[in-house]
């Protein structure tokens, strides 16, 4: 969850961080500018994947969950343009901008765990076909991916999938696959297995901050924990944040920038349709807003800072809701509720 192709520096920034408590109103539930579609059974997770030429040519990709699952594609309308049908029971999905194919052409892809087959499936952009797949968690006894998030070395150019799964061990819950290209299809070998786990209830929402190195999971009960991306630097945790900070499941994370350095961090408080906010250049200073919007019982959310067009000039937050729909929200709407919350902290110190 994530991908940024260029950064819209916001026109203001909060160098310092407010204290949120004592927020006594969260204020009226954020509404959509779109509703998507229904799909057939049940949304899951959404990614946004950004046209190369007019990005107000955009679309949204989400997850239709079950055992004849699917994997959608909306414009920006919220109308189904395309679908890939038969998946079993599809969860998350993520993309990646210009995997090399042949060693010159320049691929864009989708990676979709499928849980029932122990599989992430593979498709380019923006057609949705079947380009790989990689069988993930071989050998352990609890497999059934869930949650995934892929990452760009900006450095190498290599891009890896990041995956988790329906239960697995208090180390080595996530394990981080490296693709490659093998008779024209894409492959996944595993090169490092992390991440640490509470045991309280389950991992599935991941996301990769490329610009800055991080990866970012939900360990549903319990907080956000932070590793660095690059396999190279090791499977030290760096950070936990986010205790005591939700109803119950800790779930759907979205990073928005601001900057090449700052921007927020969103993650879903999935029993109270809120989505708490964090600094994404300094999450441990704790969350800074809460942003109550319409969906209900999101588990999965993408936002992008890039322009759409007038609809969503400053990006779009996607999040899942109940009812087998998507929610699109207008950056804007939710940037607003944020510098409100901090101007109101600040004005009762």
């Amino acid at each position: 969850m994530k991908k940024i192709k260029y950064y819209i520096i916001a026109l203001s920034a909060f160098p310092f961080v407010i204290s949120c408590t004592g927020q006594k109103e969260l204020g009226e539930n954020l509404k959509p500018s779109v509703i998507t579609e229904t799909v057939a059974h049940d949304t899951d997770d959404p990614a946004i994947w950004i046209h190369p030429d007019d990005a107000s040519k955009s679309i949204i990709i989400g997850t239709d969950k079950d055992t004849d699952g699917g994997l959608y594609a909306f414009d920006l309308n919220g109308k189904i343009i395309h679908k890939v049908s038969g998946l079993k029971r599809p969860n998350n999905v993520d993309i990646e901008y210009g995997f090399t194919v042949n060693g010159k052409k320049k691929t864009d892809i989708a990676a979709v765990t499928e849980r029932e087959t122990n599989k992430v499936k593979l498709y380019s952009l923006p057609d949705l076909k079947e380009v790989g797949e990689i069988s993930v968690f071989e050998g352990e006894t609890e497999r059934g991916p869930m949650g995934i998030s892929m990452y760009k070395n900006p450095e190498t150019g290599d891009i890896f999938v990041v995956v988790g799964r329906k239960s697995g061990p208090k180390d080595g819950y996530l394990w981080q696959y490296k693709l490659s290209e093998k008779n024209g299809t894409i492959i996944g070998e595993v090169v490092r297995k992390f991440g640490k786990y509470s045991g309280l209830k389950e991992i599935e929402s991941i996301a990769v901050d490329d610009e800055k190195g991080y990866i970012y999971y939900s360990d549903e009960q319990f907080g956000v924990h932070q590793y660095y991306a690059d396999p190279a630097k090791g499977n030290e945790e760096l950070l936990v944040f986010g205790k005591g900070d939700f109803t119950s499941d800790v779930e759907g994370i979205s990073i928005y920038p601001t900057s090449p350095q700052n921007g927020y961090i969103l993650v879903s408080n999935q029993q109270k349709d809120t989505f708490n906010v964090y600094l994404r250049e300094d999450p441990a200073k704790g969350k800074i807003a809460e942003i109550p919007v319409s969906t209900s019982e999101s588990d999965g959310s993408e936002v992008t800072n890039i322009n759409l067009g007038p609809k969503f000039p400053k990006g779009v937050f996607v999040a899942m809701s109940n009812g087998r729909v998507f929610h699109f929200y207008d950056w804007r709407m939710i940037e607003e509720r944020i510098k409100t919350v901090i101007k109101t902290a600040d004005q009762s110190k």
